[in-house]
């Protein structure tokens, strides 16, 4: 039976912890709907409340009162990557000592890529891995170069240059997620764009105080991924997501969708607060491998997981090269994933950059763990709505990311009016 309806998924989850971090230090109230009150974001907005900020949450808005001076805190960031990097950033001109600490997962995770550039401004950090701890001091604004696309050491910088006197420069030869640069001008902030030969370079002058502003978020794209793998691979399923973020850095594994033959319709496309949005239809349909790599990987990052779910369902040899960074998420997701996907059945193997997986290949029943990480549990889930024997265990980890995943599977299994 497929699965067929309409879903409109939780707000963009990089949206939210930024309209959270951004609103807790801007001068006024910001006021943010449909955010992600998931607990990866539900962590960037407690710890603005533990440094000062007011917050005021309502049914139809969350009210952030910002504050410019972040008093003396110790911070738990529980799974949160974005919210211990964007936070040092912030908090490298502060005025206290501060303690950025997570769980088990995230003191795991590779913090020198941050602490290493925040240097060059004169932060006071000491910690390769959480915790972190951090004396603010008066920074000095730097020109750095990203060794490897990735938006949180690029936002990272760029708060710290909003704290730092004079000019700050982030190079990027490679495009990340743009949502930082996108968004401060919402605040306030001036942003300056130079695309050159070596990359773009992001410049805000410091120092300079954020002013309140209103956000609608958008739905998140990484979160409609899962129903549109759903309805790719599934039988006769047509599911439609609306109001989702269209953001040219965000929507890699919509067009990989697109290359591997799915059946893909956008109607209704508008723009709010910088950033584009529209409904996107999927539906059944044969599909074809692909090699994915290079330029493709940091748009579709987090989405290689359904990748490779999507790429056993599709005829030929798909190749996922380039994709390091999987092994520094939640879990090491390349070892993860193969290994999920081999116990049902998959012909999948991993390579110190990716995988390579061969398909079609019918998904056999076996009991499956998520490890602990939301996005393998959700793909897991996915993989068992075509077969259904298929058990997946630790799903309650959805809540860092999609609280209303189930309830939303739930309404597709039984919506088939559409």
């Amino acid at each position: 039976m497929g699965l067929r309806g309409t879903v409109q998924v939780p707000g963009d989850k990089s949206m939210t912890h930024r309209a959270f971090l951004f609103g807790g230090i801007a001068e006024g109230t910001t006021r943010v709907r449909n955010a992600l009150e998931g607990a990866d974001c539900l962590a960037s907005l407690e710890a603005m409340q533990a440094l000062g900020a007011q917050i005021d949450r309502t049914p139809e808005e969350i009210r952030i009162t910002g504050t410019d001076t972040f008093q003396e805190a110790t911070i738990d960031c529980g799974n949160s990557g974005t919210t211990i990097r964007l936070l040092s950033g912030i908090l490298a001109g502060g005025q206290a000592a501060y303690a950025l600490d997570g769980d088990a997962s995230l003191r795991r995770r590779p913090m020198k890529r941050i602490t290493e550039p925040l240097a060059l401004f004169g932060a006071n950090i000491t910690g390769e891995t959480a915790p972190l701890h951090i004396t603010g001091t008066p920074l000095v604004g730097t020109t750095y170069t990203l060794p490897v696309a990735s938006a949180q050491v690029k936002s990272a910088m760029l708060l710290a240059g909003l704290h730092a006197t004079g000019e700050t420069t982030v190079i990027e030869p490679v495009l990340s997620r743009d949502h930082t640069e996108r968004m401060l001008p919402q605040f306030g902030v001036d942003v300056t764009i130079d695309e050159r030969e070596d990359g773009r370079h992001i410049r805000v002058q410091g120092p300079v105080r954020l002013h309140a502003t209103s956000l609608d978020i958008p739905g998140d794209p990484s979160s409609a991924a899962f129903w549109w793998t759903a309805a790719a691979i599934g039988q006769d399923s047509r599911i439609t997501t609306t109001h989702v973020l269209m953001n040219p850095t965000r929507i890699g594994f919509l067009q990989t969708l697109r290359q591997m033959g799915a059946s893909v319709e956008i109607n209704h496309r508008s723009e709010d607060g910088g950033e584009e949005t529209a409904d996107v239809t999927v539906e059944t349909t044969s599909l074809q491998a692909i090699t994915v790599e290079g330029d493709q990987i940091p748009s579709l990052i987090d989405e290689i997981p359904l990748l490779a779910l999507l790429a056993t369902q599709a005829e030929g040899r798909t190749i996922i090269r380039d994709a390091e960074e999987l092994r520094v998420k939640e879990t090491d997701r390349i070892e993860t994933v193969v290994t999920a996907l081999q116990r049902l059945g998959a012909n999948i193997e991993a390579t110190d950059d990716g995988m390579i997986i061969e398909g079609p290949t019918s998904l056999q029943a076996a009991e499956v763990d998520s490890a602990g990480d939301h996005r393998l549990a959700m793909m897991l889930t996915i993989a068992a709505t075509i077969n259904p024997e298929i058990m997946v265990h630790g799903r309650e980890v959805v809540e860092v990311s999609y609280p209303t995943f189930y309830d939303d599977l739930k309404k597709l299994q039984s919506d088939q009016s559409e």
